[in-house]
């Protein structure tokens, strides 16, 4: 009994934990994204900070300047992972994105947070592709960021476009 337990169960049991690892590792990189962050141009909010991978970046009302207030509840870490990098690295100014604005701070398992002005930054789990902006105002708590590091809560206001103007003279030639 005991030569069959070790013939099958082990196997099965060593799988069960090198599948919960490769979970975990891919959980992980999801989260990581090499810490760069840069600028672009959203038509409602202005310039905003994203990833590398172009996905939106947001702060949390709740946080302080190298405080992360998301941490405790799981439902909070899940629907807004952080922005992570290796404890090893440093964040990475891409175009837009000001260098003396990034930081890190600790975050778990051996892992940085990257803030900037201070602030640990975020992604929405709902984000699935870049551009997308599904968590801005996010039970008036999440929030997008600009270049200097401040929340975004209100679309920018558009410039009009030049419209033609017309003019009328009594002559009615081109005068």
């Amino acid at each position: 009994m005991r030569g069959r337990w070790i013939r099958w169960g082990l196997p099965l049991l060593l799988l069960a934990f090198a599948g919960a690892g490769v979970a975990m590792a891919a959980s992980a990189s999801t989260h990581s994204q090499g810490g760069t962050v840069r600028a672009v141009k959203s038509k409602t909010y202005g310039m905003i900070l994203v990833a590398a991978n172009g996905k939106t970046l947001y702060r949390y009302t709740l946080d302080s300047k190298g405080i992360n207030r998301c941490t405790s509840d799981a439902t909070c870490a899940k629907y807004w992972p952080q922005l992570l990098i290796k404890a090893t690295a440093k964040p990475t100014a891409g175009t837009g994105a000001t260098a003396g604005l990034l930081g890190t701070i600790k975050a778990a398992h051996g892992m940085r947070q990257v803030t900037y002005a201070g602030f640990p930054l975020y992604f929405f789990a709902g984000d699935s592709a870049s551009g997308q902006i599904k968590g801005q105002g996010f039970e008036k708590q999440w929030y997008v960021v600009n270049q200097k590091g401040a929340f975004v809560k209100h679309a920018v206001a558009a410039t009009p476009a030049p419209t033609k103007s017309t003019s009328t003279s009594s002559g009615g030639g081109w005068g």
